[in-house]
């Protein structure tokens, strides 16, 4: 059932984020994550890191395939855990008040899949009663999954394991929405999000013809912290202007190109108008 009410953004009715988590596991190479780390912990997450396993049987997996290894340790520790596990990675960069943000799904249904905190090529499906956005996301730098949908995303792993070459280049993060939906669950999109992708350019990325980089379309406020892609040559300021600006124009032009809202799936609405409320709304926000 769709929106009838536009409750989308309302910070006062909906259960906030450090409330409805329960361990927060950050995913990392060698990168340091002290400063991701002291925010977490003072936002009141408890956060552990988990650093990928240095093997030398491992020396010429992909990093890709590597990253989804590295991110399957943690969706066995989410197994354990009787509430949502956050996971993110060692280049995410909240917004200041993160804790505090809406939880961007209802913690009370059961067919919970995964809910991005940080989206990516993302496209707008539904959106509830209650104001939650249904949708489709890649990369994995952060969100929230549980008991039931870590147990998938094992499987997941398992299958990609038997069909594809470690040494090849691994769209796991693609193929997430996909194969929980086929397992009867929801996946949920943020209104805005929650931080930045900080990382440097990825080569790997561009090999296979992709963009080397993946940055917010649009943040719910300002950084916590400068990330990482900010010490260019031009100085940290100016740099990170560039890059955000390069983020929200191109999240606008995803928007009126209809690929984050696809036609047909406003044609197939009740309520179209909700979808591209939520649509235009998500990106008259006033932060880079």
């Amino acid at each position: 059932m769709e929106l009838k009410r536009d409750r989308i953004d309302n910070f006062n009715t909906k259960p906030i984020l450090v409330n409805n988590i329960g361990k927060t596991f950050i995913i990392a190479w060698k990168e340091s994550t002290q400063e991701l780390e002291e925010y977490l912990h003072k936002q009141g997450f408890d956060c552990e890191v988990i650093r990928q396993e240095d093997k030398q049987e491992n020396k010429n997996f992909s990093r890709s395939y590597l990253c989804m290894i590295n991110h399957s340790r943690a969706w066995q520790r989410a197994i354990e855990q009787n509430q949502p596990t956050l996971i993110v990675e060692a280049d995410f960069v909240p917004v200041l008040g993160f804790g505090q943000l809406p939880l961007p799904y209802n913690p009370h249904h059961q067919d919970i899949g995964i809910a991005w905190l940080y989206t990516c090529a993302s496209q707008l499906y539904s959106i509830s009663k209650s104001g939650y956005a249904q949708g489709y996301s890649t990369a994995a730098v952060a969100y929230i999954i549980n008991s039931n949908s870590a147990k998938y995303l094992l499987e997941m792993t398992a299958q990609i394991k038997n069909n594809v070459s470690p040494n090849n280049y691994c769209t796991w993060d693609s193929d997430i929405d996909k194969f929980l939906r086929a397992k009867k669950l929801k996946n949920y999109l943020p209104f805005r999000n929650y931080g930045e992708h900080g990382g440097l350019p990825n080569p790997e990325h561009h090999r296979q013809g992709l963009s080397k980089t993946h940055r917010a379309d649009v943040l719910y406020g300002k950084l916590a912290f400068c990330p990482l892609y900010a010490s260019g040559k031009f100085g940290k300021y100016l740099t990170y202007l560039s890059v955000r600006l390069y983020g929200r124009l191109k999240g606008i032009a995803r928007l009126l190109t209809g690929k984050f809202l696809r036609w047909r799936v406003i044609k197939g609405s009740s309520v179209p108008f909700w979808l591209i409320s939520f649509s235009v709304r998500r990106h008259l926000s006033m932060h880079l």
